[in-house]
């Protein structure tokens, strides 16, 4: 069971190579398994309460049938601690090597149990991306580049459950590319808490983002199948104008920006220690529009910080007026043991958040209708990549993660890049019909 953000995602496939290599078969139902885990989020309190249930039902079986638990992914030391007490297993994700190990002294034999300690953290998390990850999916994938954070947001547990920010060895990323690339996948999505910081932990010794997205680039230049590459999350303190002119430049980096705001108000930004001002972000947001007008940008944004007034979350709203962003993903704010702001008084109220939520909702909604609804007519690249709630349709996403659904039974279609011509659109989605369908479909 993984929870929580898309790192969680992509270490799971690395869990779950290493439980392959270590002989593990995979069953259908958490009823079938005699080892069962999950990987937790405990930046957000939903997902630390879900693994308390869990845990419970589980500890419950244990009187019925022989079973061993395992538990790791972003961990406080708080929650780490009582984790102890609950579970068979707890292991950090760099500590994911030596899972086979702890394997072996529960008994369950598998040909792995005897490699090698790691010396440090580094080593440790050095040895985890050489795990070859078990991907989800036949077509997009994700690769992570960074682990850790040294930014440390006031209202944000990251730096405690990640701990400091490592590069992963640039050739290594370029190596994992270039394969998804070479053998068919259609998006590729480069990973970190703070992406955009990438080689400024290694003074000089490695490559940064930018140029690492200018490799990415020229390799998408030099391999005949059509991929898209993104990333996510990058931070607003690091992100340079030379950044947005090489994802100009290649037809493979895919014209979507994620790009965090979190609050529009300055008093605010300052107590979440973001360092970096309204006005430094607006004057990137200036640079990306007319670098790359034909960007769509995505956002996040926190409500109910404490001790925000309606003030402020107007001055918040009026920067979503100003941005006009394609999506945002807007967070009611909620104290996480370890960050900074958990010992100050959470002083908005649940309903007074709720209020501020529905009216940052309101006005993203009035700016993606209008941006959608300026698509109709165009022709479009779309990724198909499931079946569409609407019973005889397709959905996918445009270059620009847009979603978009179009009538079509044809299983086929899933994982190509097709073209759709758009026909309608509503507030968060597009709708299309077929113009062109790859051969292999």
């Amino acid at each position: 069971m993984t929870l929580g953000c898309q790192m969680n995602m992509s270490d799971s496939e690395r869990v779950a190579s290493v439980l392959d290599a270590a002989g593990c078969e995979k069953v259908e139902t958490e009823e079938e398994a005699n080892f069962i885990g999950i990987l937790a989020c405990s930046v957000r309190q939903k997902a630390i309460d879900k693994v308390y249930n869990k845990i419970a039902k589980w500890n419950k079986w244990k009187d019925k049938k022989n079973l061993v638990t395992f538990i790791s992914g972003c961990m406080l030391p708080s929650d780490k601690e009582r984790f102890l007490k609950l579970f068979d297993i707890v292991f950090t994700m760099p500590e994911l090597p030596q899972l086979p190990r702890m394997l072996g002294e529960y008994g369950i034999a598998n040909p792995l149990s005897l490699i090698a300690e790691p010396q440090s953290p580094v080593d440790e998390i050095k040895l985890f991306w050489k795990v070859k990850p078990k991907y989800d999916s036949k077509f997009e994938a994700f690769v992570p580049i960074q682990n850790g954070c040294n930014k440390y947001c006031t209202y944000c547990a990251v730096p405690y459950t990640r701990g400091r920010e490592i590069s992963r060895p640039s050739d290594e990323i370029l190596q994992e590319v270039r394969e998804l690339a070479e053998k068919g996948y259609k998006t590729i999505t480069l990973l970190g808490q703070n992406v955009n910081s990438y080689g400024l932990d290694k003074n000089g010794h490695e490559i940064n983002f930018a140029q690492l997205l200018e490799k990415v680039g020229q390799m998408g230049e030099e391999i005949d199948n059509e991929f898209w590459v993104y990333f996510t999350s990058p931070h607003p303190r690091d992100m340079t104008t030379d950044i947005f002119h090489i994802i100009a430049k290649y037809e493979c980096l895919g014209k979507q920006i994620h790009f965090p705001l979190q609050s529009g108000d300055e008093k605010v930004l300052i107590k979440m220690n973001r360092n970096h001002s309204v006005s430094k972000y607006r004057e990137t947001m200036h640079a990306l529009r007319e670098i790359l007008p034909q960007a769509t940008v995505f956002t996040d944004i926190i409500v109910g910080f404490t001790d925000e007034t309606d003030e402020q979350l107007e001055n918040t709203r009026k920067v979503m007026e100003e941005f006009k962003y394609n999506m945002a993903y807007i967070a009611m704010y909620s104290p996480r043991p370890g960050a900074a702001s958990y010992r100050w008084k959470d002083t908005v109220s649940l309903e007074d958040k709720k209020k501020r939520y529905a009216i940052l909702s309101e006005e993203l909604a009035k700016h993606t209708l209008t941006y959608n609804r300026a698509m109709i007519g165009k022709t479009v690249k779309v990724l198909v990549r499931e079946h569409d709630r609407k019973e005889g349709y397709l959905s996918g996403h445009t270059d620009g993660k847009l979603v978009i659904r179009f009538q079509s039974d044809n299983e086929a279609l899933i994982g190509q890049i097709i073209e759709l011509k758009v026909s309608a659109a509503a507030k968060f989605s597009l709708e299309g019909e077929l113009v062109t369908v790859p051969a292999e479909a």
